[in-house]
This record gives C-alpha cells, sequence and structure tokens, in this order.
C-alpha cells in the first residue's frame, strides 16, 4: 500500500478500523490519541492549531464515504465541536449506531485533591453515558495543576472512574500531607481552562504524561460542565516584607539555628541578604507568598534560582542554607501545616545543602549576567560603581573582543 500523501490521508489510515470499535468511548480514545499527535507539534497555540487542523480536515474529507472516514469525521467533529465545519457534519449512512453517544456523557462528580503544602492540586471529574451499551463505561478526567510553575503538568481520561475515585481516597487518607474534597463544578472548570491555556502557549511541553494525546477529549468534556468561574483578579493584600522579616528574627525558629545573635556587620548583611533572596524568590513565583513554602519551593530557591539571580560571597553561601532551614520551619508554621511536613521540608533541605555547596564551588548554573557580575567582584570591582565598571571594560576590551 502506497504511503498516504498528505497528513489527512494519514489519519484516515490511522483510523482505518474505528467503525469497528465497540462503544463511543473507544473511538473518541482513538480521536483524541490522533489529534495529539497535532497538538505536540504545534509552536504556539496548540489548541487554536488542533482546532484548525479539525477544520481542514473536515473540508479535505467532505466526499469521503466509507464507514471509517464519516465515523473519524463525527468523531473529531464530537471532540472539536468548535472547529469549522464541525457543525454541520452528519451521520454517515454506514457509521456503527454508537455514533450517537459521541460527545453524550454527563458529568457525575467533580473533585479535588492535592498536597498540603500548596504545590499542586489535581481536579478529577467522573462522566458516564446514558446507554452504557453504546457510549462505554463511566471514565474520568484527572488534570494535574502545578502552582510553582503555573501550568497544568499533565490530563488524563481514565475508563474506569469509580477505580480511580476510590484509589486517591485512600490515598489521601493515608497520607497526612494530601487532602480531599468535592469541587464546585464551576471552580473546577475554570481553574483547569485557566492553566491549560498557559500550557497551550509553551514552547516545549512537559515530557511524560499523557497530556497531548487526551488533551482533546479532556477539553471537550470540561466543556459539559457548567460555565467556568472567573477568578476575581485583584491584588493580593500588601504583605509588608519588612515587617515579615521582623517578626521572623524574633521567632523560636530564627533562635533555633542562632539566627537571633548574629551580631558581626559582615553575618548581618550576609542574613538580610538571604532573606531578601527568599522575599524575592517568591515573588517571582506564580502564587508570590513567601510563606507558600515546601520542600519543592525549597530546590527550586536553593538548587536553581539562587544560582542563576544571584550572587553570593562566601559569607552569603555559608549562611544561605541556615536561613533556609531556619524559613521552612517558620513559614510551615506560620501556616499551620502538620509537624510532620515541617520534619520532611527540613530533612529535604539539609540533604540539598551539598549540592547547593557543590553549585555555588562550580558556578555552573550562573546566567552570564550573574557570571559578568560575579568576575568583577573577584576582581575587585564593586558592582555599584559605574566609573569601576567602565575602567575595567577599557582594561579589559581585548578579553572582550577575544584577541
Amino acid at each position: 500500500m502506497p504511503a498516504p500523501q498528505t497528513p489527512y490521508e494519514a489519519v484516515l489510515h490511522a483510523a482505518r478500523d474505528v467503525a469497528k470499535l465497540g462503544c463511543a468511548l473507544d473511538a473518541e480514545m482513538l480521536g483524541t490519541a490522533l489529534l495529539g499527535s497535532v497538538y505536540a507539534v504545534a509552536h504556539d497555540d496548540r489548541a487554536a492549531a488542533v482546532r484548525a487542523f479539525v477544520g481542514d480536515f473536515l473540508a479535505a474529507t467532505t466526499r469521503r464515504r466509507t464507514a471509517s472516514a464519516t465515523t473519524i469525521r463525527e468523531v473529531f467533529a464530537a471532540l472539536v465541536p468548535d472547529a469549522e465545519g464541525a457543525a454541520q457534519v452528519r451521520r454517515g449512512a454506514q457509521a456503527p449506531s454508537w455514533t450517537a453517544q459521541l460527545g453524550r456523557a454527563r458529568p457525575t462528580g467533580c473533585y479535588a485533591y492535592g498536597d498540603v503544602y500548596g504545590d499542586q492540586t489535581s481536579y478529577l471529574v467522573t462522566y458516564a453515558y446514558d446507554d452504557v451499551e453504546e457510549g462505554g463505561p463511566e471514565h474520568a478526567v484527572v488534570a494535574l495543576v502545578d502552582h510553582n510553575i503555573g501550568i497544568a503538568k499533565d490530563i488524563f481520561v481514565g475508563s474506569s472512574a469509580e477505580r480511580i475515585l476510590e484509589q486517591v481516597r485512600q490515598m489521601c487518607a493515608t497520607d497526612g500531607l494530601t487532602w480531599f474534597r468535592e469541587e464546585d463544578p464551576g471552580r473546577l472548570r475554570g481553574e483547569i481552562e485557566r492553566h491549560l491555556e498557559i500550557t497551550d502557549s509553551l514552547t516545549d511541553l512537559p515530557s511524560e504524561g499523557s497530556l497531548a494525546t487526551d488533551r482533546a477529549l479532556a477539553g471537550a468534556r470540561l466543556a459539559l460542565l457548567p460555565a467556568a468561574i472567573t477568578p476575581v483578579l485583584s491584588e493580593p493584600p500588601a504583605v509588608s516584607s519588612t515587617d515579615l522579616v521582623r517578626d521572623f528574627l524574633a521567632s523560636p525558629e530564627a533562635a533555633r539555628f542562632a539566627l537571633d545573635r548574629v551580631q558581626a556587620d559582615d553575618e548581618l548583611a550576609s542574613l538580610h541578604f538571604c532573606l531578601s533572596l527568599i522575599i524575592d524568590h517568591a515573588a517571582s513565583l506564580p502564587d508570590p507568598d513567601p510563606l507558600r513554602w515546601s520542600p519543592a519551593v525549597a530546590g527550586l530557591f536553593l538548587l536553581d534560582w539562587v544560582h542563576r539571580r544571584a550572587v553570593l560571597d562566601m559569607d552569603d553561601a555559608a549562611m544561605l542554607p541556615r536561613v533556609t532551614r531556619a524559613w521552612s520551619a517558620y513559614a510551615l508554621r506560620r501556616r499551620d501545616l502538620p509537624e510532620a511536613a515541617a520534619e520532611q521540608t527540613d530533612l529535604v533541605v539539609e540533604e540539598m545543602i551539598p549540592e547547593f555547596a557543590r553549585l555555588y564551588a562550580t558556578g555552573e548554573k550562573r546566567s552570564p549576567a550573574t557570571a559578568a557580575v560575579a568576575q568583577l567582584i573577584s576582581e575587585g570591582v564593586d558592582p555599584n560603581d559605574t566609573d569601576a565598571i567602565d575602567a575595567w571594560l577599557e582594561a579589559n576590551r581585548h578579553r572582550l573582543d577575544g584577541n
């Protein structure tokens, strides 16, 4: 058989057995997997790319009359109903009877669960067809939202809703660092769609999971929920970093790590510099709350952000791990998290310290700008003295020009 000449021929070939499937859900799973290839290779607005592809596919295959062609057209129209031409797709004469159930699932439950730190929230929706024989089994859509990077990190459709829901309930019941609750359908839809919109625009998708393959079906299922609740975009309550630092320095956590007894000028300067880095790092996150701390946030800070964004001298590098451990304990107490959360975070941070020291010594994660400032400091140039910088640039012009 000759190779398909166009992407549309390739899709028709891949869907050649779609009319032989046993139910609507099986066909929708095949359709979303095929559209996942389009989603994965798109460069910017991936959802728009899938919508455009479906519109073009429907236009290119309008004269196809085989059972497989007319059936996959119906599947795509159900998965992406806002694509151009989707509303005009009609049931083919040879189409299987289950095509009447495409897109006809109804939501039966909405839930949310996540970690007590606030790093990630998973949203779970169960669905059922009125006609189980033709539609297929009850199934679930699960979306994972990562609050540290502000995206929907994964999304998948599972065909055993009851089993998936029970596994989640059991996991949360036995893990004191997780929570589980029923969720408002509109809020759930709004949160997933808001974060999916950001994911859709990523240059590179998360490498693991079923985000690409299940994206179209998950989107179609979410559209069956009540209208999304738009979050109120208001300025967060002003938090005085000065007051926060003052409260921290008077805290039992600061005393435990002997930060309340720091007196030497150079040590005091390092202490306040390290605290300013923690505040600045929090401001760079999607949820800019310095008290939302966790092992994951500590890792982002201690093993990545601080090396890319800050120039540390030896006093700063010696002080920062101690300040980070104290801040971890302070922030988790302020948020009234379980003692187990504080213990876990402190253990993880302590285990990070050797890697932090290695990264500081090698400078391998420094950005070009940070590396340049570090070079100036190492050669005795004050980075705040523009005259000194100009003099250094003039003296080192031959090095900078590569001569």
